[in-house]
């Protein structure tokens, strides 16, 4: 595997440019442009000397509906890592470009709060390409360290949507943890009683994107998404995750995994409904349409036995 220290974070704006570029005939015969490879390659990034700024932090948690306290966010590490997933992807051996790609899983482990302003060093690295009823699958898998402690991991499933080739496909990719299967394990499919509606603005994309970063543009404007197969601009799948767990915020221990399957995208401007049920120190929830109760999200919540790990084993 080919690992990679980076002196500064990369700059989102060139990375979109590059991820953007295999759109273009003939821009994946460049040796900087993805789009060339047939697999995803074997490498790790890592920038260390990472500190969340105060009013960043803030103005996500305004966002996705969070309370302003002197940790982060649990889903705010994934904002830290996302330059270095976009460098991932951008990589002149990477299969496709990153524009267009769907978020369908997510999984975070929350060893431990983390406090603002606290110095980070972020690792991410891709998973080889699974098939999916879709397309196919890869994984971005994150650690976040303070020191040679494991703070904080995350795996991103995402979907390259297109034909496939291998006839076992009929099987939905399983998350990389292997905790949640896809016949709706660990609870998830339950019915759940709506305790909130939300109504989403059309301007929710570009409020998050202005936040986190990710200006993919299916999430931008429904000009922008049309061409790349929706129907409209769609939420993104981690400020949906966010939302919820803000929803959640005072029932979240300490130290948590919580894992999310995005199902149909909610086209925005829309109108949803959060609903949760607990089964002792577990947490269910759901994302549904207000109107047709249409799934957009479902998931699952449990404790963490806080551990000390050497972040380089």
């Amino acid at each position: 595997m080919e690992k990679r220290t980076l002196q500064s974070p990369p700059s989102i704006l060139p990375l979109y440019l590059r991820a953007a570029a295999p759109m273009l005939p003939g821009a994946s015969l460049l040796p900087f442009v993805p789009g060339g490879g047939g697999e995803v390659p074997e490498m790790e990034l890592e920038l260390a000397g990472v500190r969340a700024d105060a009013d960043r932090v803030a103005a996500y948690a305004r966002v996705c509906g969070f309370s302003l306290r002197d940790t982060l966010p649990p889903t705010y590490p994934h904002v830290l890592a996302f330059p270095l997933h976009m460098a991932v992807m951008a990589d002149g051996g990477f299969p496709f470009g990153a524009v267009g790609l769907v978020h369908v899983e997510n999984r975070v482990e929350q060893r431990r709060p983390i406090a603002l302003g606290e110095e980070l060093t972020i690792r991410v690295r891709p998973t080889k390409l699974r098939d999916h009823p879709r397309g196919r699958t890869f994984s971005l898998l994150t650690k976040v360290l303070s020191g040679r402690q494991i703070a904080w991991e995350g795996a991103s499933t995402m979907l390259r949507r297109g034909p496939i080739d291998n006839a076992d496909a009929n099987q939905v990719s399983k998350p990389f943890h292997g905790e949640l299967d896809s016949d709706g394990g660990s609870g998830w499919g339950k019915e759940l009683t709506a305790s909130a509606e939300w109504k989403l603005g059309g301007d929710l994309g570009r409020r998050y994107a202005a936040v986190s970063g990710d200006r993919n543009p299916i999430h931008m404007h429904s000009l922008a998404a049309k061409p790349l197969g929706f129907p409209g601009a769609i939420a993104h799948g981690m400020w949906t995750k966010a939302r919820c767990l803000a929803a959640l915020e005072g029932r979240l221990p300490d130290a948590f995994a919580v894992d999310v399957r995005f199902r149909k995208p909610i086209l925005l401007p829309g109108k949803v409904r959060f609903a949760s049920t607990s089964e002792g120190d577990e947490v269910d929830f759901a994302v549904r349409d207000a109107k047709r109760g249409t799934p957009h999200l479902e998931g699952h919540v449990a404790p963490l036995e806080t551990k000390t790990e050497d972040g380089r084993n």
